[in-house]
């Protein structure tokens, strides 16, 4: 069974389990959430999981299923640009106003999210990795002293999620991933809004380009399954 986090309401603890066994693969591919099935799996009555997956759906996290239920929404190539091109022009902005407005908090707590990430990427946890991730950029967005940033970003980070997923699949990805947040990091602390924002943008850029060319593989792999079946 599940385990929830008590700090957050219910619903919330099943939209994030749910969104927990999104990354792990479970919920995935052709596999369909069905609401009693789900709240048997969580412990819960129906009434909070039918309103974490309508959050969900509404987020484009999930579609329609055939028949009956809800099925992970495929990724889809202009959403994960488009979604990219917002999120490079946001975190190089929340980089450049960290490192003039908080240099000395990112010297004095940064190093803890860049150990939390490398320790999972150590353990090859997928879930662990992506809370790691989301922490530090979350980071970044509460010391840039503009909270607009981390309110325009939240609408998204759900479908982010899914698309994290899909870039930490790749075996060489995640070490590369938290080089480039302590250089970032590194810059912020130093006081370097230039280079934190050109580290900030450059990283984010980066993912969306391994992401897309890891889509694209895949979607010549199932065009090449299909051709021989």
């Amino acid at each position: 069974m599940q385990i929830l986090r008590p700090q957050l309401t219910l619903v919330e603890q099943v939209y994030d389990a749910i969104l927990s066994q999104i990354e792990s693969g479970r919920y995935g591919g052709d596999a369909r959430l069905v609401q009693e099935e789900v709240a048997e799996t969580l412990g819960v009555s129906r009434q909070p999981v039918r309103q974490a997956l309508l959050l969900l759906r509404n987020e484009g996290v999930l579609t329609t299923a055939p028949g009956r239920g809800l099925m992970v929404m495929p990724l889809e190539a202009a959403k994960v640009r488009h979604l990219y091109e917002i999120r490079a022009s946001l975190d190089a902005l929340a980089s450049r106003k960290a490192a003039e407005r908080a240099s000395a908090r990112a010297r004095k707590e940064g190093a803890a999210f860049i150990e939390r990430g490398r320790i999972a990427v150590q353990a090859n946890a997928i879930h662990d990795m992506i809370a790691a991730d989301m922490a530090f950029h979350h980071f970044l967005y509460e010391i840039s002293g503009n909270p607009l940033i981390a309110e325009t970003a939240a609408p998204h980070w759900s479908y982010l999620r899914c698309v994290m997923r899909a870039v930490l699949l790749s075996a060489s990805t995640p070490p590369e991933i938290w080089n480039q947040h302590e250089a970032i990091l590194q810059a912020v602390a130093r006081g370097d809004a230039a280079d934190a924002e050109r580290l900030a943008r450059e990283h984010i850029e980066d993912a969306a380009v391994g992401v897309l060319r890891n889509m694209d593989e895949a979607k010549k792999k199932q065009e090449t399954a299909r051709s021989a079946a």
